[in-house]
């Protein structure tokens, strides 16, 4: 018997520890070379783990298990012959028996069964969370991935076909619950989830934390949008969003003011000339928060295009490791699921996060008369160790200036 140790790879220089979510083939499966047999949920991201022989593979580790680096998953017994079937790979030859000429199937002939196996079986962790949500049968969902499995994206496109869809007749609703009812339901927290537990706290407990408020008015910048908007979709093919200028506002007062861009490391405070912006993007499995590089490099445009870049593949969960490293500051928009104020909480390493929120229109006075104006509270969250209150309120103050005269900021005055 010859046997090939399957352990679990080196991700990346900051992931210790993976979990296992999902077995894609099962204990005993013939599997190929290169085959996707499970995935690995890290701290950032899902994973496939690809056999690295062909034969039948013996399960070692459980679902949900969590695996340092290096820790044994599976076993592959590469001296049982591969079924001729199992993807491509050739069903090695014993001396018992000799190759035999089969006729060659047509290229074009599809193989509609295993891609069913695969949709109905093994969708993705994040793929059946969504389905799950949507009363979509797995079964149903055609799958693009690596060998026909569905993907986050499968399932993010299979819920808005059925939204799109002529609606069913509605099925029975389901019994209401009795009254009084003392029901509990006991779930593992995903990797990402405890990730973002630990390090929410950490940020808690390891930083002298303090929040300051402003408000901005946001006339000038709405009128901004509405003037050049089609000019700016025709020519660049993307909207002008608000979060391009609060990004670029942010951006300048940041080069004017790198204490508010620097982090903490032992006893030093390093410095940029740079502006790395982590934009906090809500997925189906977390907030995650990818870095927009050299944003005081860049123009709007530029901006707008990396963010819907960075979005997209944040959802459907193809986001790269060196995608998600880096940063020096974070916004965060709690606006867009209707807050109004908010703490947002410090993105370590980082010394500082600016938090967006819901524009209100409300009464405010302009040169002594009441006037109803589109509204914003500010809030930047920021380690005191790193940044006094006097630069803390200044560069909110700047910030809001700029928002409330944004040519200023476009002709870099």
């Amino acid at each position: 018997m010859s046997i090939v140790e399957m352990k679990v790879p080196v991700i990346g220089e900051s992931i210790k520890e993976v979990t296992l979510s999902q077995w894609l083939k099962s204990d005993g499966d013939m599997v190929a070379l290169d085959e996707a047999i499970c995935e690995f949920e890290s701290d950032k991201a899902t994973l496939e783990f690809p056999a690295e022989a062909a034969g039948k593979l013996i399960h070692v580790a459980k679902e949900g298990e969590d695996l340092e680096i290096g820790a044994l998953v599976a076993k592959i017994d590469t001296s049982v012959a591969v079924n001729a079937g199992s993807n491509d790979a050739p069903a090695p030859v014993t001396k018992s028996e000799a190759p035999k000429e089969e006729p060659a199937a047509p290229a074009s002939s599809p193989e509609p069964a295993k891609a069913d196996s695969y949709a109905s079986g093994h969708p993705s962790p994040a793929a059946a969370k969504i389905l799950k949500e949507n009363d979509i049968d797995p079964a149903t969902v055609s799958g693009k991935g690596k060998d026909g499995r569905v993907t986050k994206a499968d399932a993010v496109e299979a819920v808005a076909n059925k939204e799109v869809a002529p609606k069913a007749a509605p099925a029975p609703a389901p019994p209401a619950k009795s009254d009084f009812s003392r029901g509990e339901e006991r779930k593992r927290m995903s990797r990402m989830r405890r990730t973002i537990a630990d390090r929410l706290v950490r940020a808690k407990n390891q930083t002298a934390m303090l929040t300051t408020f402003n408000e901005v008015d946001l006339t000038e910048v709405m009128a901004l949008r509405q003037k050049y908007q089609e000019k700016f979709v025709a020519k660049y093919g993307i909207k002008l969003g608000f979060m391009s200028l609060f990004a670029k506002a942010c951006a300048k007062v940041l080069m004017e003011m790198p204490e508010v861009n620097a982090r903490i490391e032992g006893n030093d405070l390093i410095y940029h000339d740079y502006v790395d912006i982590s934009i906090a993007i809500s997925t189906p499995t977390g907030l995650v928060v990818p870095p927009i590089k050299n944003v005081e490099s860049l123009d709007f445009a530029a901006i707008e295009l990396k963010i819907k870049d960075l979005a997209g593949k944040a959802r459907n969960g193809s986001l790269s490791l060196d995608e998600m490293q880096g940063g020096t500051f974070t916004i965060t928009n709690g606006g867009v699921f209707g807050s109004l104020v908010s703490t947002p909480i410090l993105n370590e390493p980082q010394s500082a996060i600016l938090g967006m929120h819901a524009i209100q229109e409300r009464p405010v006075a302009v040169n002594g008369e009441v006037k109803i104006r589109p509204m914003m509270y500010l809030a930047l969250s920021y380690d005191h160790r790193v940044i006094d209150g006097s630069s803390s309120v200044t560069f909110l103050v700047k910030v809001k200036e700029l928002l409330e005269d944004p040519v200023t900021m476009l002709l870099d005055l």
